[in-house]
């Protein structure tokens, strides 16, 4: 068990470590971010910041010998990374977990393998691969590259065999993989936790929406039916399990009309889905990777209220620093900001979370802030 006063190593530096610094921070712990930035979301709040290329094994050793324990907010650290560090302290999730899920491919065949619903999928090497398995699979289809993809980069859509040679050019060489089209209902996602012991939590089924490909709007309870937020957390249970996952872990899915998930994509770390749990329960997402990494028992998962957030972008800067003042007059109304000195469009600078009576009120509440934060 790795108690407060210990120092906790975090593999990479942006908000989802910034939340966690903040959460370790408050009972007690000391962080030490890497990444080859400097004076980043998470290095603004933890005590310490190391500024190096992934690749450069001595500056991981000397930070893999400086904490207690190692932990991620960013999966995509390359394997040597990992393997390095892991010879010297303890690091959760396990760096067979990243090598996993920081490739589609092989997350894919894991799920499959493992019997995990899946749309269906093809590995891409060559352009002959591609014009057979858009034959095999249909259109439309999402060409997607198979490494290092995140708020859809790298991805495609297929919806024409005229497009199919367009798509494999823009691959530039990289391995792919064409998975089917899914006409889905609503995607969802399973934020949850497994410490070293096997012990499982989870904050039920949580409801996205998307704006070019990337999260717009999470709320909390999701509107889904009994047996759908039973089988959703059933199987981030049972992924967890078959990972021997320790640490927070994201499922995302996608709902279809008749009532069945499909496995989108694993977060091995806190996910921005989660973001509400930060105000809206007696432990939030961060806390509770921090928990499980160290040992320590897991905390409740109880929702204070139905509850919503919502990302800002770069976009809300576009005509100036936002009115936080008008925004602020609402006192149901928690925002944070994750000390991004420049704004960009479509780069994640904030959310917005609120707690009403019902999901659909605090929806309305954030989206109609963020709305008129550019009112003057």
């Amino acid at each position: 068990m790795i108690l407060p006063n210990s120092t906790i190593g975090v593999f990479g530096s942006g908000q989802l470590g910034r939340m966690f610094a903040i959460e370790a921070r408050k009972m007690g712990y000391r962080v030490h971010t890497f990444s080859p930035a400097s004076d980043t979301p998470t290095g603004q709040v933890a005590d310490f910041e190391t500024s190096a290329n992934y690749e450069d094994l001595e500056a991981v050793e000397k930070f893999a010998r400086s904490v207690d324990v190692v932990t991620f907010e960013f999966e995509n650290v390359p394997s040597a990374t990992v393997e390095t560090a892991a010879q010297f302290v303890a690091v959760h999730p396990q760096g067979a977990i990243l090598h996993t899920t920081q490739n589609r491919l092989r997350e894919k065949t894991f799920l499959a393998e493992n019997g995990f619903p899946v749309a269906p999928f093809r590995h891409i090497k060559t352009l002959d691969d591609l014009y057979h398995s858009v034959a095999e699979i249909g259109t439309p289809a999402v060409l997607k590259t198979a490494g290092f993809g995140y708020d859809g980069k790298g991805q495609v859509k297929i919806k024409a065999v005229g497009e199919i040679e367009p798509a494999f050019e823009n691959l530039k060489g990289n391995e792919a993989v064409l998975e089917a089209f899914i006409e889905f209902e609503k995607e969802v996602s399973v934020v949850a936790a497994r410490d070293v012991r096997g012990n499982f939590t989870h904050y039920g089924v949580i409801e996205n929406a998307h704006e070019n490909h990337i999260l717009d709007i999470s709320f909390a309870p999701a509107i889904v039916s009994e047996k759908v937020f039973a089988e959703a957390v059933e199987i981030a249970h049972s992924v967890a399990e078959n990972f021997g996952y320790v640490g927070t872990l994201c499922v995302e899915f996608f709902l279809t009309k008749d009532e069945k998930l499909l496995i989108n994509e694993l977060a091995p770390r806190p996910h921005n889905s989660g973001h509400l749990t930060f105000d809206a329960c007696v432990t939030s997402q961060f806390e509770q990777q921090l928990r499980a990494v160290c040992g320590l028992p897991l905390g409740s998962t109880e929702f204070y209220a139905p509850s919503a957030m919502v990302n800002l972008l770069g976009d809300v800067w576009n005509a100036g620093e936002p009115n936080w003042e008008r925004a602020l007059e609402n006192p149901s109304l928690k925002l944070h900001l994750y000390g991004k000195a420049e704004p960009r469009i479509g780069r994640k600078m904030g959310h917005l979370t609120a707690l009403a009576k019902t999901a659909e009120k605090a929806v309305e509440i954030v989206k109609n802030v963020r709305q008129n934060l550019a009112a003057r």
